[in-house]
C-alpha cells in the first residue's frame, strides 16, 4: 500500500500493473479493497490505481478543516490524479464511487479520457435505498454514540440486513467486516465518517443537478449495471447510458450492486472490452 499527502491528509492507494491507466473508486464505509479481484485480472495489461478515499473505512483520519462532502472529495480525487501525473484516464466508480465520478464530470475532468459507472448512486436515488437511508440517520448522532450504534455490524448477522450490506452485496460478506475495523477501532476515522455521513444527508439533490452535466460528456462512457440490483434501480442504468452522448450499457447477472465483489471477472471484462475498443 502506498502513500500520498493531499490537501486534506493522507491518503492510501494501491498502484499495480502497466499499461493504460485505470483509476477505479469505491463508495460509503469501504476501502480500495473492494477492487482487488477486477484488479488481479487487469493488472496484466493496465496500470490499475485504486485509492482509499475519506469515506470512512480509510484508515488516516483527516484534517480537521478538510471538506468531507462528496464535492470536496471529488476535488480530492481530482487532487489525486494531478499530483500522480495521472494522463487519459479510464474512471471507474462503484456505488458512491460513481458519485464521485459524477461530479468530476461536472467539474470537466481534465486527466479523463473514459468513464465507467458501475450501479452507483445517481438522480433522486441519494442516499440510496434502506442502506443509505439508515446511514443518513445516523449522521445525526455523534461519533461516539456512532462508533457504539457500528459495534452492532460486527455480529454477520446484521452485516447481512438489508440496512447494512445485506442488499450490496451477495457473496462479499468478509470484506465488509473488514471495511468496518477502522470505524470501529479509531475515534478519529468515526469523526471522519460521521462528517461525510451529515454532508450527503444535507444535500439530496446533488446527484439530480449532477445529472444535468452527464450530457456534456464528449467521451466514451460505459454504464455496467446489475441486474438484480436491489439498492440502485436498473432503470437509472439505462437512464444514465442514455444522457452520456457516447454512452453504452453492459448488464451483469447474479449480482448485487458491488459487482467488484460479486462478479470481479466478468466487470474485468466488461472495462478491458471497453478499455481495448
Amino acid at each position: 500500500m502506498r502513500e500520498i499527502e493531499l490537501s486534506a491528509g493522507t491518503i492510501e492507494y494501491t498502484d499495480t500493473g502497466g499499461g493504460p491507466t485505470i483509476v477505479l473508486l469505491h463508495g460509503l464505509m469501504m476501502d480500495s479493497s473492494l477492487w482487488d479481484g477486477p484488479i488481479a485480472d487487469l493488472s496484466a495489461d493496465h496500470r490499475c490505481v485504486a485509492p482509499t478515499l475519506p469515506l470512512g473505512a480509510h484508515r488516516h483520519p483527516m484534517h480537521a478543516d478538510a471538506d468531507l462532502s462528496l464535492p470536496g472529495i471529488a476535488r480530492l480525487v481530482a487532487e489525486f490524479l494531478d499530483r500522480l501525473d495521472l494522463q487519459d484516464v479510464t474512471l471507474v466508480g462503484n456505488d458512491t464511487g460513481g458519485a464521485l465520478v459524477q461530479l468530476l464530470i461536472c467539474d470537466g475532468a481534465a486527466r479523463v479520457g473514459r468513464v465507467v459507472l458501475a450501479s452507483c448512486e445517481a438522480f433522486d436515488n441519494f442516499p440510496p435505498g434502506l442502506t443509505g437511508k439508515t446511514l443518513a440517520l445516523t449522521s445525526k448522532l455523534s461519533p461516539r454514540i456512532f462508533g457504539l450504534f457500528m459495534q452492532q455490524m460486527r455480529l454477520r448477522a446484521l452485516r447481512r440486513l438489508p440496512i447494512a450490506f445485506g442488499w450490496l452485496t451477495m457473496r462479499g460478506d468478509a470484506a465488509t467486516a473488514r471495511w468496518l475495523k477502522p470505524v470501529l477501532t479509531q475515534p478519529e476515522i468515526r469523526r471522519d465518517a460521521v462528517r461525510v455521513l451529515r454532508a450527503v444527508a444535507a444535500d439530496t439533490h446533488l446527484l439530480v443537478e449532477a445529472a444535468e452535466c452527464l450530457p456534456g460528456l464528449n467521451r466514451p462512457a460505459l454504464v455496467a449495471w446489475a441486474t438484480a440490483d436491489r439498492v440502485m434501480p436498473p432503470e437509472h442504468g439505462r437512464r444514465l447510458a442514455g444522457l452520456l452522448p457516447q454512452g453504452q450499457l453492459a448488464e451483469v447477472a447474479d449480482s448485487y450492486t458491488l459487482i467488484p465483489l460479486d462478479q470481479p471477472a466478468r466487470l474485468a471484462q466488461i472495462i478491458r472490452e471497453f478499455t481495448c475498443a
